[in-house]
């Protein structure tokens, strides 16, 4: 039997705290860790979720965790979870279960106290994996472990059938794919994915837009993204991708899961903030997205044009498209813009409707012309310190 070696949080007394009264309410193995924490583990990559399945139904499990002191969060209990916070460590819980109904979208469930029917309704089999508090590997489905260790993503039983459980599992496929494959996508998986992908607008923006970022932060995705273009499913997310060549040079100079977005969307701000908005993407990140969309930025544009972008555009917009530029120019360095970004203290414009007053202009439409002319001379002239006075005074006497 495969165990897991030298995981401190597996005999931390959290995790004592945690299975002790489990297991004083179910007895022994009535819970074990599933899912991401044994996956994970399994491969050498960090531990910072932890899953637990128990045979035991929620409210015994609550009364359980209570009982001992622990604090028990309901969170999902009528999908048969909750969290226990034990040493201010959450420990997502949920009961041994099996699909009655599914849609697509949401599940109907049943309880179980049967291990192998819990492994039988999860997605992939590299997921489909079980660990006690020893540390002892349970792969129900007798390929979990060697998918893990070989870089395979493989749905459990019947791709279809788990697809049309739940659509989300397509996008699910290809981010297990980015962070844990190989290669190659496993071909059965993707062609089911391909046949399903029209069921990915049945789906919550919101989720959509979580598992995408998700796959974007992978350490290189690249040959996802790809294989979700040549599965029909990336042009449902974004009908306008022609190419993937600035994706790619993009992906491999910067870990930016926005900044890599921003590469599959149209160089036109207005359409990238639609697409933002139909993701449900926070403001901030939609606003990112608009800005980047103004294209690509030379790496060796001049510090004088560069002060004047950031100026105009602020310091993460431009940064934003530097990094797309050296994307595209790998041979073109972009540490001496990004450090004048970084280092640029951007200045206030020092003049204001005040000025104009002490001089004797009465407020009204021409204040603003009057500013708006000494701006522009101010940032073409590269940022003056001084001769502020002299320039309003000439500026004034225009007609406007």
């Amino acid at each position: 039997m495969t165990r897991l070696e030298g995981q401190d949080w597996l005999t931390s007394s959290a995790t004592t705290a945690v299975f002790d009264a489990l297991e004083a309410a179910g007895g022994p193995d009535s819970a074990r860790f599933v899912g991401g924490s044994v996956r994970n583990a399994l491969v050498g990559r960090p531990v910072d979720d932890f899953d637990v399945a128990t045979r035991l139904k929620p409210e015994e499990s609550m009364a359980a965790l209570k009982a001992a002191g622990i604090k028990v969060v309901p969170t999902g209990i009528a999908h048969g979870t909750i969290t226990a916070v034990s040493e201010r460590k959450p420990y997502e819980i949920t009961s041994l279960r099996c699909d009655v109904k599914t849609d697509g979208r949401r599940a109907v469930v049943a309880f179980t106290d049967d291990w192998a029917e819990d492994a039988a309704r999860r997605d992939f089999r590299l997921n489909a994996l079980y660990a006690d508090r020893t540390g002892a590997i349970f792969d129900p489905t007798g390929q979990g472990v060697e998918d893990a260790l070989a870089g395979r993503v493989v749905f459990v039983g019947d791709p279809n059938t788990r697809i049309e459980e739940d659509y989300l599992r397509i996008l699910r496929f290809f981010r297990l794919f980015a962070w844990y494959g190989g290669s190659d996508a496993d071909a059965e998986g993707l062609a089911a994915c391909a046949a399903h992908a029209s069921g990915l607008t049945r789906l919550s923006a919101e989720r959509v837009s979580k598992e995408l970022m998700k796959l974007l932060a992978a350490p290189d995705p690249r040959a996802a993204i790809h294989a979700m273009r040549d599965a029909g499913v990336l042009e449902r997310l974004f009908p306008a991708v022609s190419g993937l060549g600035a994706f790619d040079a993009l992906s491999a100079a910067s870990d930016d899961p926005v900044l890599r977005l921003s590469a599959l969307l149209p160089d036109d701000p207005a359409a990238a903030a639609d697409i933002a908005r139909g993701l449900r993407l926070p403001r901030a990140i939609e606003r990112r997205l608009a800005a980047a969309a103004g294209g690509p930025l030379d790496p060796t544009t001049g510090e004088r044009e560069l002060r004047a972008l950031i100026y105009r555009l602020g310091k993460e917009a431009v940064s934003d498209r530097i990094r797309r530029g050296g994307g595209l120019q790998p041979q073109a360095d972009t540490a001496p813009a990004l450090a004048l970004i970084e280092r640029w203290p951007v200045p206030r414009l020092p003049v204001g409707g005040r000025d104009l007053a002490k001089m004797g202009f009465e407020p009204g439409p021409g204040h603003g012309l009057i500013l708006k002319a000494f701006e522009a001379e101010w940032i073409a002239d590269d940022f003056p310190a001084d001769g502020h006075q002299a320039r309003l005074t000439r500026l004034a006497k225009r007609p406007f």
